[in-house]
């Protein structure tokens, strides 16, 4: 990539820690007929290199959309704004948002990778799944012999026979062989950062459970950092590190996987777990989070969330609420956090702190 874009921006600082990607003040807005969609609203986040960062929420809260600003992939006629910048292993950092269109194409495959939704029909029929990883080896200039000898690798490090799945056609092999030959395709060109967009959400769950398991290992070996999405908060906190639960198109609550899981400090998460299956949370003790989320051209004034939350009173209408500290690793937006696990309890949560 050209030196010319790279350079972080002046407002974003690397801290102690050592993020691979910062963000800040990002924002995705669509103009309709009826006004502004805010379909992004002022995203903050460092993203920290060999993390597995989940990101969780309830359908339409802006998850796609945030690992689609990262790879400046939203599509017209949305409008992108705000500071994106990576930090290659070696070089200057990289003004994502100010790429040239060839530069972000190196950037998305090469740098940063994404495994979208629907592994069913992410391969084209009508080619092998060969000829897939062939073609995006010669798109980017690369070895075709070495890559190829990659890719068994890889295939073999998810459990899959190369010859076999190289040379068979899509309809050719199962669901969860076709997604793990998706993760192998992301990973070809050895990707600092991976991006996986609901990837297990149309498989049964021993079938979830097995490639998550698969995964842990290989981003262990390949030193990746892993961008995580889904709506199964129970999935994604037992493979998660840390945590960023989104509602209303921004984050509410940022930690640790198991300090959320635990000490979940915003109403909204703590709802939300209380409306999942787990093991140990009695059938009785569960409830559904009453209330819509909101319309991304009409959002509440203050809080989004004070129209479903129990908590909520006129501060929470009139006045939307900063980040607060719950711990050193911890933060929430809420104005009554330090009420939420007594208004909102949580059996389960009560047996991990015994």
């Amino acid at each position: 990539m050209s030196n010319e874009v790279m350079g972080a921006p002046t407002t974003v600082e690397r801290g102690v820690d050592d993020p691979i990607i910062t963000v800040r003040n990002v924002n995705v807005q669509f103009k309709m007929g009826s006004g502004v969609s805010h379909v992004l609203k002022d995203i903050n986040i460092d993203i920290q290199r060999g993390e597995t960062l989940g990101v969780v929420g309830e359908s339409g809260s802006g998850k796609s959309m945030f690992v689609d600003s990262l790879l400046d992939a939203v599509v017209e006629p949305g409008i992108l704004s705000g500071e994106i910048v990576y930090y290659p292993p070696e070089g200057e950092p990289i003004d994502v948002l100010g790429l040239k269109p060839w530069e972000l194409r190196e950037l998305r495959w090469e740098e940063i990778s994404m495994v979208f939704q629907g592994a069913m029909s992410a391969f084209n029929p009508t080619m092998t799944i060969g000829e897939h990883f062939e073609e995006t080896l010669e798109a980017h200039g690369r070895d075709k012999t070495e890559g190829i000898e990659r890719a068994h690798q890889l295939l073999t490090d998810l459990h899959l026979e190369p010859e076999r799945m190289l040379g068979s056609f899509p309809h050719e092999v199962s669901g969860g062989q076709k997604q793990r030959a998706l993760i192998a395709l992301s990973l070809i060109l050895e990707p600092e950062v991976l991006i996986m967009d609901e990837p297990t959400a149309a498989l049964d769950l021993l079938m979830q459970r097995s490639i998550l398991n698969l995964l842990y290992d290989v981003k262990d070996k390949y030193d990746l950092t892993l961008v995580f999405i889904s709506h199964d908060l129970p999935i994604v906190s037992g493979f998660a590190d840390r945590l960023g639960v989104m509602y209303a198109f921004e984050f509410v609550e940022v930690g640790e996987a198991n300090e959320i899981l635990g000490n979940a400090a915003h109403p909204y998460t703590r709802a939300l777990l209380k409306s999942v299956p787990n093991l140990a949370t009695p059938l009785g003790e569960m409830k559904q989070i009453e209330g819509e989320s909101p319309n991304p051209t009409n959002h509440p004034t203050g809080c989004s969330y004070h129209p479903r939350c129990p908590l909520s009173d006129d501060l929470c209408i009139e006045e939307d609420p900063a980040f607060y500290d719950v711990n050193t690793d911890h933060t929430v937006t809420c104005h009554y956090w330090e009420d939420a696990a007594e208004e909102i309890p949580l059996s389960f949560a009560e047996e991990e702190q015994r």
